[in-house]
């Protein structure tokens, strides 16, 4: 199987700083990937080099054969933290809507084929019967919900999400651990968390980045959890 993602020998700084250091990877259509590893250790720049946000010092990274930039449409990114004014009168739908704005003709209006996609990834991630709430009435995790449908509405080939599970209870984040697995194999997913205890659920492989990329099978997750990923020395992992 051809790979969709390739990262060889990818260095990149900041300010002089370097904060990935010869990273070389391969990931495969419909792979489900779990990226691990302390702040600062380089999880968000793996992200935004995906995005086509930075590049990188040296080194080379392909996504389908192509630049980042060149395959942005195909790529769909949930954010950690979703900041938005809860008193605007901005419904369920038009956030999810929103998702296909990027799919729009010259004229820039909606097809009914976007609401459609629309409310298809309303229903992948159970929040159909919100459809017409004010977002801003929400919890969190319905709120992180949302924000993977608006992802989806897109129809991308990869996914990503940065720590979609942080800020939201148990429950939620149950609920986040089944759309994803339903998901799994339909297209490929990257994941950056800090929740090593949901790893092996999901996960085909596992990066540990710091500075340097480890990679690690979803059962040498468990084993290095319980008796510490890192020294103190290196850095703590959570």
């Amino acid at each position: 199987m051809h790979e969709i993602i390739r990262f060889h020998k990818i260095h990149f700084e900041y300010d002089q700083t370097p904060i990935l250091k010869d990273v070389s990877l391969c990931i495969y259509p419909g792979e489900f990937i779990h990226v691990i590893g302390p702040n600062g250790g380089g999880k968000t720049t793996l992200l935004k080099l995906l995005m086509g946000f930075i590049e990188p010092s040296s080194g080379y990274l392909k996504i389908n054969g192509k630049s980042p930039k060149a395959t942005q449409s195909k790529i769909a990114y949930v954010p950690q933290v979703f900041a938005f004014d809860k008193l605007f009168p901005t419904s369920v739908f038009e956030v999810v809507l929103s998702g296909r704005l990027s799919k729009l003709p010259w004229h820039g209006k909606y097809q009914e084929k976007d609401k459609i996609k629309a409310l298809v990834a309303l229903k992948q991630v159970d929040m159909d019967e919100f459809i017409d709430h004010p977002i801003g009435e929400l919890s969190g995790g319905q709120v992180q919900r949302v924000l993977i449908a608006r992802a989806l509405a897109s129809d991308p080939q990869i996914l990503l999400l940065d720590e979609p599970t942080s800020c939201i209870d148990h429950s939620a984040q149950l609920a986040i651990d089944k759309i994803l697995r339903n998901l799994k194999r339909k297209l490929t997913i990257i994941m950056v968390t800090h929740d090593l205890d949901h790893i092996g659920k999901n996960s085909d492989r596992v990066f540990c980045i710091h500075g340097h990329l480890s990679e690690l099978k979803p059962s040498e997750v468990c084993q290095h959890f319980s008796m510490g990923l890192y020294t103190e020395k290196e850095g703590a992992l959570i």
